[in-house]
């Protein structure tokens, strides 16, 4: 059987950092939206771009160079993306990537990437990333669906919910091991199929034996 690559998980801090994607198609839109959704600071470069990308360079969100790539155009990224179907600017830009040590994703090419970008299940918070290890996209995509109904809308409430509960716990003046009973007891709880079933006053109970505040999340 053929070993595939090895691939170590991560989830990057974009926030402000210069990410460059080279290509102005639809792959490229969808490239350049989740970064910029992640807070990074976004460069396309391309002769020929979508509305939407003409769009977020006039309002200022992106910076736009509407021409080809050229060598030196990586400077200062953090990250790149080639969304591009020219297999020779695929191999420019990976090269140039390598020699700056700046992680590449070429599109579709895993032989010419330093980063594979997974499929993903997003709530609000919560994060699934599924890959393959470029086996099958098809299949990571069969995943994610299985996942998405798993996983409802139910979750990103739930987490804002734990999220308030935590920062509620970590202020009180208690022993470390009995915050962390109480944090054992909360995740434990079917909490996030009490709020898919409306079961509101399971919640407030749980609060109330806890000695947690709870109303306030409910009048949003």
């Amino acid at each position: 059987m053929e070993k595939g690559a090895s691939y170590y998980s991560v989830f990057l801090n974009l926030e402000g950092r210069l990410c460059v994607v080279v290509g102005g198609g639809e792959v490229a839109e969808r490239k350049v939206e989740v970064l910029l959704s992640s807070g990074a600071k976004v460069r396309v470069i391309a002769p020929q771009i979508t509305w939407q990308i003409e769009k977020w360079a006039d309002e200022g969100r992106i910076e736009l160079f509407k021409r080809p790539y050229r060598w030196g155009d990586l400077s200062e990224a953090w990250l790149c993306v080639a969304a591009t179907d020219d297999p020779e600017v695929q191999k420019e830009v990976f090269s140039e990537a390598e020699e700056r040590r700046i992680f590449c994703n070429v599109v579709d090419k895993p032989e010419l990437c330093s980063f594979i970008v997974p499929s993903v299940v997003r709530r609000g918070r919560l994060q699934l990333a599924i890959s393959t290890s470029g086996a099958s996209p098809a299949a990571a995509r069969r995943i994610r669906e299985r996942l998405e109904d798993e996983f409802g809308p139910e979750w990103e409430v739930y987490l804002e919910l734990m999220a308030r509960w935590r920062k509620e716990i970590l202020s009180r003046d208690l022993p470390e091991e009995k915050r962390r009973e109480i944090f054992t007891r909360l995740a434990m709880a079917p909490i996030p199929e009490w709020i898919r079933n409306g079961d509101w006053h399971y919640i407030r109970a749980i609060a109330e034996r806890e000695g947690l505040f709870v109303e306030d999340f409910f009048k949003e």
